[in-house]
């Protein structure tokens, strides 16, 4: 009985800027690069490049949104592939090892719940936009009196952009004048403690002023993308009557493509859920987060030091590899899946990363957190007078 032939279709884009970060030889990620760039198909010697066509012939496939997107197919990153390693620009064991790891996670994704592969496009979505290097991206956040969340006290910002390739970053802050001296019983008092610039004191409707005028500037480099952590009171801060910043176009779905404008908004507690496997409701606070990316942090609920430090979290994570890959290399041999009940469905059991304790109470020093839980050494203290008599 002959066997069918089975082709399946790899998004143009999703080669383009995420293959070549899986090569551990960074001398091997040029030529892949080069072959998938859009002026090499018009050369004559390219691989694909079939005779009296202008160009290679690739594949239009619709989506499940019914968005249309350029495609490879198997057969052709198969010729690819083999091209490569017959040229001698790369070694085929690279790409042979990276399709044996995706053929690993894929299994380990079966019964994955909605939510979790809806963070996961995500994240993917993130690092294919980060990776072009476009736009204009802001981190904000706001701090309001902890006894009456309507009054705000602080907004901080950090943003980054390029020019000509060049990555440029900048940080502020602002505190309400008239509200310098309320001071919180339940949350840190740490407005006069950023740590990235020189704080400004400015009256309610400078603040005001201020940050609609932030807002309105960033728009004008193209597409604006959001970053808050936990984005769900910010953004009522921003509609507040005290900053009231019009928003009447803002996307909470990241398109698929570099858009030229625009208004998007990313959630840095979206992110690593969907890094560590979480498809539930247990959103990390910031400072969990940034424990576990390994990012120092000081002096938090400043509005100016929590954008900057979901800034960084931002960075981390959409300048890392694939999810799985990026998961693997941070907590490698970290997940596990559901041995308590063999039948019953996985739910992304098999990519959760499970912490240690250590890693995840509050009570433990800053000196626990990096060497591990306090050991008991009294235990080796009773084995060695035993030894001795």
């Amino acid at each position: 009985m002959v066997s069918p032939v089975v082709t399946g279709y790899y998004r143009y884009t999703d080669i383009f800027f995420e293959w070549h970060q899986a090569l551990p030889n960074p001398e091997d990620r040029g030529p892949l690069k080069a072959l998938l760039a859009q002026d090499a198909f018009m050369h004559p010697d390219h691989p694909l490049r079939k005779d009296g066509v202008e160009g290679a012939e690739l594949y239009l496939g619709t989506l499940q949104n019914f968005e249309s997107r350029l495609l490879f197919s198997s057969a052709q990153v198969e010729y690819l592939r083999y091209w490569l390693h017959a040229m001698q620009l790369t070694k085929i064991l690279y790409l042979f090892r990276t399709r044996t790891q995706i053929e690993k996670n894929n299994k380990r994704l079966k019964g994955v719940d909605p939510t979790l592969n809806a963070r996961r496009d995500i994240f993917e979505r993130v690092r294919s936009l980060w990776a072009q290097q476009q736009g204009t991206w802001c981190a904000l956040d706001f701090e309001a009196w902890d006894r009456d969340h309507t009054l705000l006290t602080e907004f901080g910002w950090s943003t980054v952009r390029w020019d000509h390739g060049s990555k440029i970053e900048e940080q502020g802050h602002l505190i309400v004048k008239e509200r310098r001296y309320y001071t919180n019983t339940f949350v840190s008092n740490n407005r006069d403690r950023f740590s990235f610039g020189k704080s400004e004191e400015v009256n309610k409707a400078t603040f005001k002023q201020r940050i609609q005028a932030l807002i309105e500037d960033l728009k004008k480099s193209g597409p604006l993308f959001l970053i808050f952590h936990d984005n769900n009171q910010d953004i009522k801060y921003l509609k507040s009557k005290d900053v009231d910043v019009q928003l009447p176009d803002v996307v909470f779905l990241l398109p698929d493509v570099l858009p030229k404008d625009g208004i998007f908004v990313l959630d840095t507690s979206d992110l690593f859920a969907a890094l560590e496997g979480e498809g539930g409701g247990n959103r990390r606070s910031l400072e969990r987060i940034c424990r576990h990316l390994q990012i120092p942090t000081a002096h938090l609920h400043n509005a100016g030091n929590d954008a900057h430090y979901t800034m960084l979290a931002l960075m981390s994570m959409a300048s890392g590899e694939p999810i799985d890959m990026q998961r693997e290399r941070r907590w490698p041999n970290r997940t596990s899946t559901n041995t308590s009940a063999p039948n019953a469905p996985l739910n992304g059991a098999g990519i959760r990363v499970h912490f240690d304790p250590w890693e995840e109470e509050d009570e433990f020093s800053d000196q626990e957190g990096v060497c591990g839980p306090a050991v008991d050494i009294s235990q080796f203290r009773a084995e060695s007078d035993d030894e001795t008599h």
